[in-house]
């Protein structure tokens, strides 16, 4: 059988064209993939033609699947915010769907090539990496500093020092950059701001890589954010962490290649106004926002950001990075000797943050670092003896004392900038997804891991883990986007009819019992369906508790599937009376779980007899993704007042006797970041023991530390922890010979002092009348002063009596029978080089004349007289 001719050509021309695979150039073409529907009317050939493409062949095996092809813009395509073939596709999509249209013949092609193209897609470049085991670097299986110097041409001095890059000595506990730094992922073209105190762009090891159009300052409002103060350092570290240069001077960034910008903001106190520009400064070019500040890290505050910030916060999240969203990283707090928590900070306490906490060298977590709900992962910092070498203030200068959650952030946010070479298209919840799937599971035997309801493991020390670049860029590579945000925003709910006006008036509530409190709240299928809801994310809940103590009280959220989240444990110096006047806690404990069923919500003291609280109510609102993404998206605004607790209220939603009052913007100084940071945060005891909230309470695993070795508040009491010495025999056997050496003092003291008196005083016959100035002498000086030893005697003091110049205490108080010597105030620092006279039993000749206006006063030693008398009015003036 003969093939007409004109087939015959045809088919020469279909294997000329499709039988090979064509070379690429892309440096010349941007590359697309077209699936035709070769039954909607129009040809592979009118398809595109209509887009402005060229076939070049099939692809594989895949029938109806084209390559083609389009001339490069002069702009390469990774850069254009407009895709020129793709807007073209939208048109034709446009135009074929418009109704002003429909019968023309322009409507009706467009119609025929929108049915047509099924599927087109940009095609870019993408790097795979062999899964075959590489070859060995060193006998571990893990690079050494010499091995990374040489293959990578590092030249700077310190960087053999920079151990969270290269750990020979636990080589499992780095930051685990130097395999993407030989694939040549440095972060180049992403840019970090330094939210912070400055950045001396001065430095050689930051100039190369300062990014001066996205820097400011908004503490002197000009244009360089040039440290001023003594102390404005800070920034600079942790800009060398995320960007210092491969050259000659100190170490190198972890993304040496990526730019960095300064917002300098904690140099002097500063208004809403200007935190809420610097959170968006430069938004669209600045990917990511490290900020290693917030309230004091001191277990005293609960602060948050006011609306305006919020408003800044989610402008960012919604508008930043061209609709991405900007990546806002924080420091989690270096409050944890004082059993200071995240939650109570607003910023950490945040679902638009990636909340960074600290692990030491070894692996450990530190004791200053914070725990809490919010805390997603944890990074390398200071601690067991090592601290973060780094680029200092001056022109060629590093510093090895660097640490803190502070130093732990910026090493995160470097990972990000890695991340996002790679992956520029990631939005900020992508971040967080991949952060939760692919942090490490460090000491997996600490007791802290807790299984979640998804199969993840969670720690209120270590989030889910910690940061793994290599682990995480890879798994970044092939990342599937994450659909739209949504949120199901529950009804409040209140207890005993609680309820709390904008001016913080409560009624109703339900009082706090020993044992605790409950409340719960269903979460049913037509509430996610109306709300368009498919997988869970991060959970607020905001709670209304009146209470005289704010540090006694613990809050508890437990899931339908039994999953606990403590959002709020006990801290021990939060003496305010303020209580939780809604107050919003966050977690990410219930990631990936089926929200479901009944929710249970727990708020329980410390059943102190002086101290009281009622639990007014509490709400909960869902964050997660969209289930239909052709469903129109559920925008979050930020309300002027969310802290109203009245029927039917929600964040959103007011009664109409309400009137939302916004909150001021004020004038404000964050903290420095180090300024709560232990001055040994290198030596910072490390743990993997102990959990961060033991027992059902919710206690902080630092309360045995700090009633050892801390001062007690007076409403903790001295012998708080009584009960636990009782059992133990040996502390039995110690106090006992306490109180026996104590009687012994005490019975010699008393016995001594019997013979003193008898020896100055004695006994008047009956009925004898006496002048109380002549006893002992004369009237006179001598007999004034004979006349108040007999009332010191019992404790008491004349009204006229002068203020002791030896201790500077009044010797006038509450306690008679102290006696304050002239050596009570012997450690204090400012008596330093002063030798007071020995304390005696026996009176001494030379202390006991005072000189006074030309008299001479004889003093008794008596327990009631001398020097003081219990009273602390004046102690404050000697130290």
């Amino acid at each position: 059988m003969r093939l007409p001719f004109t087939l015959i050509l045809a088919l020469l021309a279909f294997d000329s064209v499709f039988a090979t695979s064509a070379k690429r150039n892309y440096s010349a073409y941007d590359y697309y993939v077209l699936e035709h529907n070769p039954i909607a009317g129009a040809s592979l050939a009118d398809c595109t033609r209509a887009l402005g493409v060229e076939v070049i062949e099939q692809v594989g095996e895949l029938r109806n699947h084209w390559f083609v092809r389009a001339a490069k813009a002069l702009e390469p395509l990774d850069k254009r915010r407009v895709d020129p073939i793709m807007q073209t596709l939208e048109e034709i999509q446009a135009r074929a769907h418009s109704a002003h249209s429909a019968r023309s013949t322009d409507a009706s092609h467009a119609k025929r090539i929108a049915s047509a193209v099924k599927y087109l897609e940009p095609q870019t470049l993408r790097q795979r990496v062999k899964r075959a085991p590489p070859p060995p670097v060193s006998d571990s299986g893990f690079p050494t500093i010499a091995e990374v110097t040489q293959k990578m041409q590092i030249t700077d001095p310190e960087f053999p020092r920079q151990w969270h890059l290269v750990n020979e000595k636990h080589p499992k506990n780095m930051m685990n950059v130097t395999g993407l730094w030989e694939m040549r992922v440095t972060g180049k073209g992403v840019i970090a701001a330094l939210v912070d105190d400055g950045l001396d762009y001065t430095s050689e090891d930051l100039a190369p890589n300062f990014y001066a159009y996205g820097s400011h300052d908004f503490n002197d409002h000009t244009d360089l954010p040039t440290p001023m103060l003594y102390n404005d350092h800070h920034g600079t570290r942790c800009a060398g962490q995320i960007a210092a240069a491969k050259n000659d001077v100190c170490g190198v960034g972890i993304a040496y290649e990526s730019k960095v910008a300064g917002l300098r903001i904690l140099s002097g106190p500063i208004a809403d106004v200007d935190e809420a520009a610097a959170l968006n400064y430069d938004f669209q070019n600045t990917s990511i926002y490290s900020c290693s500040w917030g309230p004091p890290d001191n277990g005293r505050a609960m602060e948050g950001p006011n609306y305006l910030i919020k408003k800044a916060m989610v402008n960012g999240i919604q508008h930043g990075r061209g609709g991405k969203g900007s990546i806002f990283v924080f420091a989690s707090g270096n409050g944890g000797r004082t059993d200071d928590q995240c939650n109570f900070d607003g910023y950490t306490n945040s679902i638009f943050s990636v909340t960074v906490a600290a692990v030491d060298h070894t692996g450990l977590h530190p004791d200053y670092s914070e725990a809490c709900a919010a805390n997603m992962v944890v990074a390398y910092s200071s601690g067991g003896g090592n601290a973060i070498t780094t680029t200092d203030r001056g022109v060629n200068k590093c510093v090895h004392t660097h640490g803190g959650t502070s130093a732990a952030a910026p090493n995160v946010a470097g990972v990000f900038a890695l991340l996002l070479q790679v992956r520029p298209d990631l939005s900020w919840r992508d971040v967080q997804h991949l952060c939760v799937k692919t942090a490490l599971k460090i000491n997996p035997e600490d007791p802290d891991w807790e299984t979640t309801a998804s199969g993840n493991l969670f720690s209120y020390k270590y989030g889910y883990g910690v940061v793994d670049a290599y682990k995480l860029i890879e798994a970044g590579r092939d990342w599937q986007l994450v659909k739209p945000q949504t949120f199901v925003e529950l009804p409040a709910v209140q207890v005993n009819n609680g309820s709390m006006d904008v001016f913080q008036k409560a009624s109703g509530g339900l009082p706090i019992v020993s044992g605790g409190v409950t409340s719960t709240t269903t979460v049913t299928q037509a509430q996610l369906d109306n709300n368009n809801f498919e997988k869970l994310e991060h959970i607020t809940v905001k709670v209304w508790i009146t209470h005289t103590r704010r540090g006694d009280v613990e809050v508890e959220l437990i899931s339908p599937n039994g999953v606990r989240s403590i959002l709020g444990a006990r801290r021990y110096g939060d003496d305010a009376t303020t209580g939780y006047p809604g107050w919003r806690f966050m977690t990410v404990k219930h990631w990936d779980e089926n929200p479901l069923g009944t929710w249970t919500i727990r708020v329980s003291d410390q059943a102190k007899e002086d101290q009281s609280g009622v639990f007014l109510g509490w709400a909960m609102t869902l964050w997660g993704s969209v289930n239909d993404v052709s469903k129109p998206v559920k925008v979050y605004d930020v309300p002027q007042v969310d802290t109203v607790l009245a029927p039917g209220s929600t964040e959103h939603t007011y009664p109409s006797t309400i009137i939302p009052i916004p909150t001021a913007t004020s004038t404000k100084q964050h903290t420095k970041p180090t300024d709560h940071l232990p001055d040994d945060h290198d030596q910072s005891q490390g743990d993997a023991s102990k959990p961060a909230f033991p027992g059902s309470g919710g206690n902080p695993a630092g309360d045995a530390a700090a009633s050892a070795s801390s001062t007690p508040t007076p409403d903790e009491g001295w012998f708080a922890d009584l009960s636990n010495l009782v059992g133990n025999p040996l502390w039995f056997i110690i106090a006992f010979g306490a109180v026996v050496a104590f009687a012994i003092s005490a019975g010699v003291y008393f016995w001594r002092r019997r013979v003193r008196m008898r020896q100055h005083y004695t006994t008047l016959p009956a009925g004898d009348d006496v002048a109380m100035s002549s006893i002992g002498g004369g009237g006179g000086a001598a007999g004034g002063q004979r006349t108040r030893e007999l009332y010191d005697a019992f404790g008491e003091v004349s009204d006229d009596e002068e203020m002791d110049e030896d201790t500077r205490l009044h010797a006038r108080g509450p306690s008679p029978g102290v006696n304050l010597h002239a050596g009570f105030l012997d450690d204090d620092p400012s008596t330093a080089g002063v030798t007071p006279a020995p304390y005696r039993d026996e009176p001494d000749a030379s202390s006991e004349r005072v000189h006074e206006q030309g008299h001479v006063h004889d003093r008794s030693d008596s327990p009631g007289s001398g020097s003081g008398d219990g009273s602390w009015e004046h102690a404050s003036e000697t130290r």
